[in-house]
C-alpha cells in the first residue's frame, strides 16, 4: 500500500465498495430491470460488469504501488468469480461466464488507465486536500 495519510479510511471505503457490489450482484435482477431480461438487458449487463470492475481497478490502483497491480488484478478477478459462484447459489440469479469475461475486461481497462497515469490518485488527492485545508 502507498504511504497514505488516510490509509485506513481508504481501505474501509474499498471494503464498503466491494460489499455494495456483491450485494447488488445478489439482489434479484428485476430490482434493476423490472421489465425482465431481454437482449438489451444482456448487453447492458455486460457493460455494467465491465464498468464496475474498471472502476474497482481504478479505485484500488489509487491506493497501491504499481508493483502490486498484479495482485489487484488477481484479487478483482477472484472477486468476479466469487460473484458468479454466489449467484449460482441463489435461485433467482444465474452464473454466467460472459459476466466473468466482462469483469476481466473491465479490470484490464481499469489497470491500463492506472498504468497510463491514473494510478496513485489517492496520494494526489490527499496532497490536494492537505493544501486546501491548510
Amino acid at each position: 500500500m502507498l504511504s497514505l495519510r488516510y490509509a485506513r479510511r481508504w481501505q474501509i471505503a474499498g471494503i464498503f465498495l466491494l460489499v455494495m457490489v456483491l450485494a447488488a450482484a445478489l439482489v434479484p435482477a428485476d430490482w434493476f430491470w423490472p421489465a425482465g431480461p431481454d437482449s438489451r438487458f444482456f448487453l447492458s449487463d455486460k457493460w455494467l460488469h465491465g464498468i464496475t470492475f474498471a472502476a474497482l481497478a481504478l479505485w484500488f490502483s489509487g491506493q497501491y504501488a504499481r508493483r502490486s497491480y498484479w495482485r489487484l488484478m488477481t484479487g478483482l478477478v477472484a472477486f468476479g468469480l466469487l460473484i458468479e459462484v454466489t449467484q449460482r447459489m441463489v435461485s433467482y440469479r444465474t452464473a454466467d461466464w460472459m459476466d466473468l469475461l466482462a469483469d476481466l475486461l473491465g479490470v484490464a481497462v481499469g489497470m491500463a488507465i492506472a498504468l497510463a497515469g491514473a494510478g496513485g490518485w489517492c496520494l494526489r488527492f490527499e496532497e490536494w486536500l492537505n493544501n486546501r485545508i491548510g
